[in-house]
């Protein structure tokens, strides 16, 4: 489960922001999501209950916000919203499309006390 460490890694940047603040506690975090990110939401809501345990960040609300995956279209020169890797493009039907978004995770935003 690599949620697991996605999480680990995002605790270390929650705690970093937050001493370099001088915030006790962290209440929300936004975090966008990729449709091609390889992230099974269930999994890293669970692994975020565990890992943020005795940090600023335990009992936080986590906000999976979704991003659309997007593709650049040879044949008609587009950028196009994609719901899957090998999808032909939405404007033309053509099938030379490059995936050039949607593989992304990020901190959007984060509130504390």
């Amino acid at each position: 489960m690599h949620e697991m460490s996605l999480c680990e890694g995002i605790r270390d940047i929650l705690e970093a922001q937050a001493r370099a603040h001088s915030v006790s506690r962290i209440t929300r975090v936004r975090i966008e999501i990729g449709r091609f990110a390889g992230v099974e939401k269930p999994a890293l809501a669970f692994a975020w209950e565990v890992v943020m345990r005795g940090s600023a960040a335990e009992g936080s609300d986590l906000v999976m916000i979704d991003l659309p995956g997007r593709a650049m279209c040879f044949d008609c020169g587009r950028e196009v919203e994609i719901a899957g890797r090998l999808d032909p493009c939405p404007e033309c039907g053509g099938g030379r499309l490059v995936p050039n978004g949607g593989d992304e995770m990020r901190i959007k935003d984060l509130e504390a006390v």
